[in-house]
């Protein structure tokens, strides 16, 4: 199961000396050797102590009927109790909480078990969206009927040929996916409630993916209007419609993120991590990273060893 290859201290890979180990969707560790995992979370077994920060290379959902848990998810602490979901992206860096109680059922899924038309219809890689969702009664109960029913196809692996066996799956894990990715939009919606955000949203949008591809050497707010052909105002009302922030502060939120990443993730210098997302000056880059957390990047990184 999924605690199992968390628990494997060896079977990450990166990280080197001190740095954090990413752990790779295991496989051997599969029913059947398919791509995803489905099972209840480990009660009392510890299986989430031996990686306290580390990264996964799959997705992961965990379900929880226990409670409260502190779950930290690209640096960001998440409070979780019965009934709510976390969904952890791949190359995202997360720590479990030693004393938490992680009980209820994980989700486990490698990149490419899905086609491609399923993977956009669920955002697997819409990492804007929040990773903590608390779902209404009655979308919690469908959401619990979904992954009940994915967990049972998943653990039979006698009835069909392994390749019906997972077509089966594929099916069944995009039909809970489908109501996860409705419920995540949801909550992102009514998180900006009161903002205007339906005309600018497609702008957003393209503006979110221009800025996840180019944030590692493009700071500029007019450069990314001029290359999707909008005035730097559209693009202004549009950002701010959709997340509250102004397009600077979100380019500035995504390259502060990725030098965490870097910082937390790998053993480079500093000034490498600082030209990494774009400050060839490690100055300057200092000088950021201090302006948006409060801290040093050396400081940063000592924090996390």
């Amino acid at each position: 199961m999924a605690d199992e290859s968390i628990q494997d201290g060896d079977g990450g890979r990166g990280g080197d000396g001190d740095g954090i180990r990413t752990f790779p969707f295991p496989v051997d560790l599969s029913l059947l050797g398919v791509g995803v995992q489905v099972g209840p979370m480990g009660t009392g077994s510890g299986w989430h102590a031996h990686a306290p920060l580390h990264r996964i290379d799959f997705h992961t959902v965990m379900l929880f009927t226990g409670g409260p848990v502190r779950h930290m998810i690209d640096f960001a602490e998440y409070e979780a109790a019965a009934g709510d979901l976390l969904w952890i992206r791949p190359g995202q860096v997360h720590r479990f909480a030693p004393e938490g109680e992680y009980r209820g059922t994980v989700l486990t899924m490698q990149p490419g078990f899905l086609p491609r038309a399923t993977v956009e219809a669920t955002g697997l890689y819409r990492y804007d969206l929040p990773p903590l969702l608390r779902p209404d009664p009655a979308r919690l109960a469908a959401l619990t009927a979904a992954l009940d029913q994915l967990r049972r196809e998943y653990e039979d692996a006698t009835t069909l040929p392994l390749s019906l066996h997972t077509a089966v799956l594929r099916h069944t894990l995009s039909a809970f996916l489908l109501r996860l990715a409705h419920l995540a939009a949801s909550s992102a919606h009514a998180a900006r409630q009161g903002r205007a955000d339906a005309p600018g949203d497609s702008t957003f949008t393209l503006f979110r993916d221009a800025v996840e591809r180019g944030f590692a050497t493009n700071h500029s707010v007019s450069a990314y209007a001029d290359a999707l052909g909008y005035s730097r105002r559209t693009l202004v009302r549009a950002v701010r419609a959709a997340t509250g922030q102004t397009p600077k502060g979100f380019i500035d939120k995504r390259v502060v993120l990725e030098a965490k990443r870097l910082l937390a993730h790998t053993e480079m210098p500093i000034g490498r991590v600082g030209a990494a997302v774009g400050f060839p000056d490690a100055a300057n880059f200092s000088k950021f990273f201090q302006q948006h957390t409060d801290q040093t990047p050396a400081a940063f990184r000592a924090e996390l060893r």
